[in-house]
C-alpha cells in the first residue's frame, strides 16, 4: 500500500473539498483518505492546481485527427483516448453513429484488440443508431438508419454482445416485440434522435429506458400543448439526461433551466468529433463547433474539462457541482457509481489533476 501526501493544492472528494490530505491507495484502489500530518511515503505537489475524481464520457465520436465513429481502427480509438484523457475523462464510450453493419462490426473489433492488447480507459461500445427516427436525424445518415426489427438487432448484437454497452434509441418506432427483445440483451439504452410524444417518452421511461440522450438536441421539444421528450425527461422522476455544454447545441439558460428542473439527473457529455473530409460524416470546424457541408451541427469541440468550465462560467452552476456532472453522475448512468466517480475509500486511485494553467492530467495514485 501506498500513503499519498497531497501537497499545495485541494482535493475534490465529490462529496466536498480537503486541503492537503493523506490518501492510501492499494492495487488500484483508495483505501483510505484523511487529514493528517505525517510525511506519507509518496508525494503529490499539485503545484496549486485541483485532485478531483477523474471524469467519465460516453458520448465521442473521435479525437486528435482520428475519427473513430466513422473508421474505427485500434489506431483512431487510441487517438480518441488520448484526447479523452488530455481533457480530464480516464474512461469512455466511444461512439459510432448510424453507418453500416460493417462499420458497426469494425468498431466492435477494434475495441476487442484495443482490450486485448492492454488498452485502457474504453468501458464499452455507444451506438448511436441504426434505430432512429429519421424525422429527428440531426446529422445521422437518413439512408442507414434501420427499421428495429429483432432480426436487425440480432445481426449487431450477436457480432459484439460483449463490446456493446450502450445503445440511443427511438422507441416509438419498435414494436413492443423488440424492444422486449432489445431490453433483454442488458444493455444500456437512452431515448434520443426521436419524435415521441410526451406519453411515449413517459412509457418508455416507465418501461425501463434509463436515460435520454443530448437533452434539447434531436427530440420534440417542450411545447405547451405537446410537452414532447423534453417535457417526459423533465417530469419523470426517475430519467436521467446527458447535455452538451458549449454554447452552440443548448444555450447556458436552457442548461441553467435544465439542471434547477433536474438536478443530479443531468450530465455531462462532450458529443465530440473532430475533422474528416471523406466517408458519410464529414465534418467541418466553424469556431468551436463542427458541422457538416450542409451547415448541420455535427459535432462538439469539447473536452470535458471545457464542458465543466462552460457550466461554471456560463451557466453559474457551483463547481462542485459541474464536477459531479463530469464524473459522479455518468457513473451513475453506467451502474459504476460503487467504484467511479468519487475520491473516497473503495474507489479506483485513478484521478485528475485540473491544473492552473487549463491542462488536464489524468493520475493513477
Amino acid at each position: 500500500m501506498h500513503t499519498w501526501k497531497i501537497i499545495n493544492g485541494s482535493v475534490f472528494t465529490g462529496d466536498g473539498w480537503i486541503d492537503q490530505p493523506l490518501l492510501g491507495t492499494d492495487n488500484g484502489r483508495i483505501v483510505h483518505i484523511e487529514m493528517g500530518h505525517g510525511p506519507g511515503d509518496q508525494h503529490l505537489d499539485l503545484q496549486g492546481g485541483q485532485l478531483v475524481p477523474a471524469f467519465i464520457d460516453i458520448q465521442l465520436y473521435g479525437g486528435n485527427g482520428q475519427l473513430f465513429g466513422e473508421h474505427p481502427s485500434v489506431r483512431s480509438l487510441q487517438a480518441t483516448v488520448d484526447y479523452s484523457r488530455a481533457g480530464g475523462a480516464s474512461l469512455i464510450l466511444p461512439t459510432v453513429a448510424t453507418n453500416t453493419n460493417e462499420v458497426v462490426y469494425e468498431a466492435i473489433d477494434a475495441v476487442r484488440h484495443y482490450w486485448a492488447g492492454g488498452g485502457r480507459g474504453v468501458a464499452g461500445l455507444h451506438l448511436e443508431g441504426p434505430f432512429l427516427n429519421k424525422e429527428k436525424k440531426g446529422a445521422h445518415a437518413a439512408d442507414r438508419i434501420q427499421t428495429p426489427s429483432v432480426e436487425a438487432i440480432q445481426k449487431i448484437l450477436d457480432y459484439g454482445p460483449d463490446v456493446v454497452r450502450f445503445m440511443t434509441v427511438a422507441p416509438e418506432c419498435f414494436s413492443p416485440e423488440s424492444l422486449r427483445y432489445l431490453q433483454s440483451m442488458g444493455i444500456i439504452l437512452s431515448l434520443g434522435h426521436s419524435n415521441a410524444s410526451y406519453g411515449q417518452a413517459m412509457q418508455a421511461f416507465d418501461q425501463g429506458i434509463p436515460l435520454a440522450t443530448h437533452l434539447y438536441n434531436a427530440m420534440s421539444g417542450l411545447q405547451h400543448r405537446a410537452p414532447g421528450v423534453v417535457g417526459a425527461v423533465f417530469d419523470h422522476p426517475a430519467a436521467m439526461a446527458s447535455i452538451v455544454a458549449d454554447g452552440y447545441h443548448v444555450d447556458a439558460a436552457a442548461i441553467r433551466i435544465a439542471k434547477k428542473i433536474m438536478g443530479d439527473r443531468l450530465f455531462l457529455i462532450t458529443d465530440a468529433v473532430t475533422e474528416s473530409d471523406e466517408g458519410y460524416y464529414r465534418h467541418i470546424r466553424q469556431d468551436d463547433r463542427f458541422v457538416m457541408p450542409d451547415g448541420t451541427l455535427s459535432g462538439s469541440a469539447l473536452t470535458m474539462r471545457k464542458a465543466v468550465t462552460f457550466c461554471v462560467e456560463q451557466v453559474g452552476i457551483g463547481i462542485d457541482e459541474a464536477l459531479r456532472m463530469a464524473s459522479m453522475y455518468p457513473a451513475r448512468a453506467l451502474g459504476i457509481a460503487a467504484h467511479h466517480g468519487k475520491i473516497a475509500p473503495g474507489y479506483i486511485s485513478e484521478c485528475c489533476i485540473l491544473h492552473p494553467d487549463g491542462r488536464s492530467e489524468i493520475r493513477v495514485l
